[in-house]
This record gives structure tokens, sequence and C-alpha cells, in this order.
């Protein structure tokens, strides 16, 4: 049984990081950069949408997912031929979960510090709300993507080991 899951449940944590990996890359290198450009209003306004919008089941699925699948894919290659997968998942487990802990640890308290500011509307100073989480919050986000995405990339080079590990036992 534990053969039979171990190619399905490193396709789907690759498929999950690669999801994540590229929701952090998105806001480092559009969502944000498009938002710099806008007034502060605008700015707070979006941040406080999107962050309330991306609390929703696809996105914890992926979120969560990533690591969870990530874990199971390590447990799984502990033992058996496809040993030497577990170099690159664990190496993803690792650098996934500096991802985790820099979005529960930094860009969540930032976006719940931008949902308690209240509404646009009401806020006196939205310049300086603005500035206390935009770079801050972007800075930690390319951490996120960059993790994230290296992250990707072992998982991505596991299923190449693991491949080439599965077709050499079957013909063996």
């Amino acid at each position: 049984m534990v053969d039979m899951l171990r190619g399905p449940v490193l396709v789907a944590a690759t498929i999950a990081m690669g999801l994540v990996a590229g929701l952090f890359y998105a806001f480092s290198c559009a969502v944000m950069l498009g938002l710099r450009q806008s007034d502060d209003r605008t700015f707070v306004t979006a941040m406080q949408k999107i962050n309330v919008a991306i609390l929703n089941g696809w996105f914890m699925a992926s979120f969560v997912g990533a690591l969870l699948l990530s874990i199971l894919a390590v447990v799984l290659h502990l033992r058996g031929d496809l040993r030497a997968v577990l170099p690159w998942t664990i190496a993803a487990v690792v650098l996934y979960l500096v991802t985790f802990i820099v979005t529960g640890a930094i860009n969540v308290p930032l976006n719940d510090t931008l949902a308690a500011a209240g509404d646009p509307g009401g806020i006196p100073d939205l310049a300086a709300v603005r500035a206390q989480f935009e770079s801050t919050w972007v800075q930690w986000n390319l951490v996120r993507a960059v993790t994230s995405t290296l992250a990707f990339g072992c998982l991505t080079w596991a299923l190449v080991v693991h491949g080439r590990l599965a077709a050499a036992v079957g013909r063996a």
C-alpha cells in the first residue's frame, strides 16, 4: 500500500507547493508592484479586501496541504528502494516551514494590524498605516516567494529521482 501511495502523494505535494509558490510569486512581481502605484486609500482598501478574500478553502487547502503532503511524502519514503528521494523532500519541508513560519509570525500579524486600522474612510492618517504595513509585508512576502519556490523545486526534483528509481526497481 505504501508503495502505491508514494508517487501520488509526491505529485500532490508538488502541485500544492507550486500553487502556493505561484501565489507568493504573483504578489511579489505583480500585485504589490501594481498596488505600489496606487494612492494610500486604494492600497489600504485593496489589501484589507485581499486579506479577507484569501481566507478561503481553496487557499487553505493548498497552503496547509503543501506542508502536510510534503511531510507525508517524507514519511512514505523513509523505507524501501526510493530513499534517495528523502534529501529533496526533507529540504522541501524545511524550506516550506520557513514560508509557513514567516506567514504566521510576520505577514498575518501585519494583515491583522491593517484590518484593525478600520475602514479606510475613517483612518485619519492612511499614509502612516500604509507605511507601517507595506515595506515590511513586501520584504517578507519575497522571502515566502523564494522559500516556497525553492521548496517547489526540491519537490520537482524529488519527482524526477522518484521516477528514475521506480523505473530502475521495476526493471530489477
